[in-house]
């Protein structure tokens, strides 16, 4: 199997500490009372989806599995615990504690919905059966790597669906959140649908193509904007892509035509011009006028300049023939939304004599307050293949029970019957065991592309939320003191 992860490869730490100070004093807790080894379910979900896209593509998974695999704490963690004092200046920890935490290995079970598929809000994205101190411990970590991947994935999906057909490049390394905010998020950004990236440690680590020609301090240098497209020319006349706006727009436009046509008496083309500021729908319909006069069809368009999907649109509908896009800030931060929200609640846990007990997270915001028990997604097709409703239901119950409750409007609707169906929700961890066989990355990708394909098409007709029994379920644990 090709790790699809970059944790284990770019760091040599094991990642147990990837967790905040209230999971240790927590898990000491259940540790000290005797707790740390009852059952328990913890369900990972969002509550809104983000950008107001009509779902979001669910993306970490590969990280995920990646970090379970290496879950255990080190000699110099435990060290490091055991340095912790609490108000009283003593160990916070004691050291039975910390040995137990050094014994640890990871055996709970976990399931979850496959990375790249198309997901809505309350829908667990990943379900952890197991000890309760285990499955409670990895909260954050897993918190971590579904979200941020998740909102950059949603967000490059976005990006692509303004510009069908043309390519996307990921271009955001320079204002990426650190540097591993950068290779998490050209690997979400490319499962999105980004074609390339200019992030070469993520090509190296990803195999995600690269792209990438020069900046304006390689024209600066020169002092001389003709002499600089020559000199890049000799140097890599097979990647010749020319920035044009580094004095004048129109001018560079005219000089890249005249290395272009040198470059085809050595055998080679002008593959491309970027257009970085200015006008971009005004000067892009320059640039094709002056290249095509020239006999240079084929020459592409490429824009950047601080672009987004609605940035995007807006040229498109306004007939800007370009036909690449180099889109960094907003991409690769998530622009206007800076996380997914995504929550880690617990949904069940057994009591003494081994019944399961559900447990309801409440709030004043109806929106906040989670689902109890423990739940799959079944995700029904029309004839045609086209997804047209997604329920969550109570897995005890084994099927979907009379009808549908839309969460955000309360409307009831009969479950599809009889229709194809699929349960997202698949094995990934037995006993610690890993049981998945984790995609190719490219595969990852084609799936998101089919999902935003099929969802497309979808979008008018398509409902999802609780079924009956979860739903009046939910009602009565909601009215409990």
């Amino acid at each position: 199997m090709t790790n699809t992860s970059h944790l284990s490869t770019v760091y040599r730490e094991k990642f147990a500490l990837v967790a905040d100070l209230y999971h240790l004093t927590m898990a000491y807790g259940f540790w000290k009372n005797g707790l740390q080894d009852r059952p328990s379910v913890f369900q990972l979900y969002y509550r809104r989806n983000p950008f107001g896209n009509p779902y979001a593509i669910a993306t970490g998974l590969g990280l995920a599995i990646d970090y379970l695999q290496q879950f255990r704490f080190t000699v110099e963690d435990i060290h490091y615990l055991g340095s912790l004092n609490g108000a009283d200046g003593k160990p916070l920890f004691d050291i039975g504690f910390l040995n137990y935490l050094q014994r640890l290995e990871f055996k709970c079970d976990v399931y979850a919905i496959p990375e790249g598929t198309a997901v809505f809000p309350n829908q667990p994205l990943i379900r952890v059966e197991g000890p309760l101190l285990q499955a409670q411990i990895i909260e954050s970590a897993l918190l971590n790597l579904i979200n941020f991947s998740t909102l950059i994935a949603t967000k490059a999906a976005r990006v692509v669906q303004a510009a069908p057909g043309d390519q996307i490049l990921e271009f955001g390394l320079r204002r990426a959140q650190g540097l591993d905010g950068a290779l998490t998020a050209s690997r979400a950004a490319y499962i999105g649908g980004c074609h390339a990236t200019s992030n070469l440690l993520a090509g190296k680590y990803y195999r995600i193509p690269v792209r990438g020609t020069h900046a304006h301090s390689w024209v600066m240098s020169y002092g001389d904007e003709l002499k600089s497209y020559r000199g890049f020319a000799s140097a890599m006349p097979n990647n010749c892509i020319f920035l044009v706006d580094t004095y004048d727009t129109i001018s560079g436009i005219k000089n890249a035509i005249e290395v272009g046509k040198e470059l085809r008496t050595t055998g080679h083309d002008l593959i491309g011009i970027r257009l970085d500021s200015g006008d971009l729908g005004a000067l892009s319909k320059i640039a094709r006028q002056m290249l095509d006069e020239a006999g240079f069809n084929n020459t592409a368009i490429l824009a950047s300049d601080c672009l987004d999907e609605n940035s995007i649109k807006k040229l498109k509908n306004e007939g800007a023939p370009i036909n690449i896009w180099g889109v960094g800030t907003e991409l690769i931060t998530g622009g206007t939304q800076a996380a997914l929200g995504g929550v880690y609640k617990l949904a069940a846990i057994q009591d003494n004599d081994g019944a399961w007990e559900y447990r309801i997270k409440k709030s004043e915001d109806l929106y906040k307050m989670s689902n109890p028990g423990i739940h799959q997604v079944r995700r029904y097709y029309n004839a045609a293949g086209i997804p047209q409703a997604d329920v969550l239901f109570e897995l005890g119950k084994q099927e979907p029970e009379q009808e549908l409750i839309e969460m955000h409007n309360g409307k009831a609707s009969p479950l599809p019957s009889p229709a194809p169906f699929e349960d997202l929700l698949v094995p990934i961890f037995k006993t610690g065991a890993l049981v998945y066989t984790v995609p190719e990355l490219h595969q990852v990708r084609e799936r998101s592309i089919q999902q935003q394909l099929l969802f497309k098409d979808a979008e008018q007709d398509f409902i999802h939320g609780l079924d009956r029994y979860l739903y009046d379920l939910k009602q009565r644990f909601a009215q409990k003191n």
